[in-house]
């Protein structure tokens, strides 16, 4: 075994990697989440004369898992000994590394979970290039040709099984992986968008991203889809795109009346996109007839936020079935938000429907396997639904010190703190009088509620040991207190994905959720978290289960944020971006992604992390405009009758129009 101690300091600008320790990291769990050992991994190196294996044998002991063994195969005498590891079955998975490549932290466990996760027959990630400084990462192509050099220096862990013992292996033993990874298919491929290798570079990469894109919103990039929004863009300006964003307007008020957006307009045509991604535009407009203006001029991809785009008003038609059959005046909720006069929501349903059939229509893009059902089902015929992934910033979420948390955010150190956030926590979509229940059940001395969002009123919650720090709109400030709880919990039905089960999963916190709608995909079953059926007692239940068992928390938190970086870090969005700009032909099939040196400090183990973003929510509502709320709401509901709706248009109108 190599004395990691005595090897030099790196150059390629990772903090004390593959020499110290990673940052943000949770001790592994002993086994799979179904119970089943961690595979038995064989790490094969061909040395090649003049080059050291110093540094991989280094990376491959600092990964510090259970069951590897590393294989250091001389020049020409190595097939052999492969091809009796491809015959052994005490091998589970094989990995060729490099002589002078690194294992990135954590590289073994993150493939080696999302192989047990998705019986995948090869996982691959992100490759980190670098000389005397990171230049740039990259990821295999979704298609390659057999004789393509450009899988050299990847890191894939393979099944073995999966893995034939002819025509694969040069003679020294090493693998033709360009060749094996075209045989599998890509139905048996999973790329993770987290980094697994260090490659030493000869000559700087070509960069690859080239499109001009606009991210468009209704009214900006503030709240939950607005910030998803805007993490998409940023993930895709990583990727080596232009990306210009764009808000249609800064009058919400009028929305209900504006489908036309000449400023708006003006500035996308003189970006020249080669694609817009619009996405949350029911903030300025209750019709999709932008979108069908700019999809006769290019390509115009619609991210499914919500299912807004699919119906004739609503953002969730939750039981409704008219979305179905056509909405119309018998919708039951015209005055919720986002509101529509009953005599208009047939034609607009009519409009919208016009626009997603057009032969030009926008792609509808899903968040969530649920939702692309929805879209493939409330869709017209014809329509183009494809799946994507969401960004998150995964250096900025990520776990912490639980102790020194509480202890900056002046929380008791010893409680078990149940996590409840949305932008909007009593809202109408987010299950209230069940997350009121659930946690009136549980909480207790020694258990308390960290309830963050607004919430007018903190007496509904109805629970002892209460903190309620509101609205908060800086990103490192919310993994803050993500990172000092125990269990999130939510008990919305209506999700297109669910941002927060990730966010927390990110900073190792389980979530708690009914298994519906999106959550199946934000809350990985077992995994990142648990699911419950929706009945009377089912969240309470599984709350007090998870409130008395730390064991179950600490491993589910640690799985979360294994599988959770691997599948929703902002270049696992751009990854599937870039899937779709390819398989829509915007994009060269063959060409490898490639990001941004920056991307690599979206990952804890960097030497220098990406900062998060601020002003994410609207600011916090001054005293009397939260009485003045929750007096409406005692009257009204949360209704805007449209009278009220016309009074508020014209009084905006009248304010801009002052001198």
């Amino acid at each position: 075994m190599t004395d990691t101690s005595t090897l030099p300091p790196p150059t390629h600008g990772i903090a004390g990697w593959p020499f110290g320790t990673a940052r943000g990291g949770l001790a592994r769990p002993a086994s799979l989440p179904d119970g089943r050992p961690w595979p038995r991994i064989r790490v094969i190196t061909v040395t090649r004369h003049g080059t050291d294996p110093g540094g991989s044998v280094a990376s491959v002991l600092r990964q510090e898992y259970p069951d590897v063994r590393h294989d250091l195969l001389p020049p020409g005498s190595g097939r052999a000994a492969v091809e009796r590891m491809l015959a052994d079955p005490t091998i589970d998975h094989l990995l060729w590394l490099g002589a002078g490549d690194l294992l990135a932290p954590g590289a073994l466990t993150a493939l080696a979970l999302e192989a047990a996760l998705t019986g995948a027959a090869a996982v691959a990630g992100l490759r980190v290039l670098y000389d005397d400084a990171v230049r740039a990462l990259d990821a295999p192509a979704a298609m390659v040709e057999p004789g393509d050099g450009a899988f050299a220096g990847s890191a894939i862990l393979w099944a073995r099984d999966a893995l034939s013992t002819h025509a694969l292996l040069d003679a020294d033993g090493a693998l033709q992986a360009a060749a094996a990874w075209s045989a599998l298919g890509e139905a048996r491929r999973v790329i993770i968008g987290r980094p697994v290798l260090l490659h030493g570079l000869a000559v700087a990469p070509i960069p690859t991203g080239d499109l001009s894109i606009v991210s468009l919103t209704g009214t900006g990039t503030q709240g939950g889809a607005g910030v998803a929004q805007r993490r998409l863009a940023d993930a895709l300006a990583l990727a080596g795109h232009r990306v210009t964003e764009v808000a249609l307007s800064t009058r919400p008020e009028a929305a209900e009346w504006t489908d036309t957006f000449p400023q708006a307009e003006a500035a996308i045509a003189a970006a020249a996109p080669d694609l817009v991604l619009a996405g949350n535009l029911h903030g300025a407009t209750r019709s999709l007839d932008i979108v069908g203006r700019l999809a006769r001029r290019g390509p115009v991809g619609l991210v499914l936020h919500d299912l807004f785009p699919l119906t004739g008003r609503c953002c969730h038609p939750r039981d409704c079935g008219r979305a179905l059959a056509g909405c119309d005046a018998a919708c039951p909720t015209p005055d919720e938000y986002p509101q529509l006069a009953s005599d208009r929501i047939a034609s607009m349903h009519v409009r919208k429907r016009a626009v997603l059939a057009g032969p030009a229509g926008p792609w509808l893009l899903a968040n969530s396997d649920w939702t692309l059902l929805r879209a493939r089902e409330l869709a017209p015929p014809g329509a183009i639904a494809e799946r994507i992934r969401l960004a998150f910033p995964t250096a900025v979420f990520r776990p912490g010190d639980r102790a020194a948390l509480r202890l900056r955010l002046g929380l008791p150190p010893g409680d078990v703190l149940i996590l409840v956030s949305a932008v909007i926590v009593d809202g109408p979509d987010k299950g209230f009088s069940d997350l009121r229940a659930a946690l009136q059940a549980v909480t207790r001395p020694g258990v308390g509620v960290v309830a963050i969002g607004r919430l007018d009123d903190p007496t509904k919650l109805g629970v002892p040991n209460l903190f309620a720090p509101g609205l908060i709109a800086d990103e490192k400030t919310l993994a803050a207190w993500y990172g000092a709880c125990d269990v999130h919990v939510t008990a919305s039905r209506h999700e297109t994905l669910g941002q927060t089960p990730i966010e927390a999963g990110l900073c190792g916190v389980p979530t708690l959720a009914y298994r519906v709608s999106g959550l199946t995909s934000s809350v990985i079953d077992g995994v990142s978290g648990r699911l419950v059926p929706v009945r009377p007692g089912a969240l309470a239940e599984a709350l007090t289960a998870l409130v008395e068992d730390g064991d179950a928390r600490a491993r589910l938190g640690a799985f979360a944020r294994i599988t959770l970086e691997s599948r929703h870090s902002p270049a696992a969005a751009a990854l599937s971006l870039d899937a779709v700009f390819r398989r829509r032909g915007l994009r060269d099939a063959t060409l490898r992604p490639t990001f941004a040196p920056a991307m690599l400090g979206h990952f804890p183990f960097a030497a220098a992390l990406q900062k998060g973003a601020v002003g994410t929510v609207p600011a916090a509502s001054p005293p009397l405009v939260r009485r003045l709320r929750r007096a409406k709401q005692m009257v009204l509901g949360r209704r805007m009758p449209l009278f009220v709706r016309r009074c508020l248009y014209l009084a905006g109108t009248l304010r801009r129009s002052a001198p």
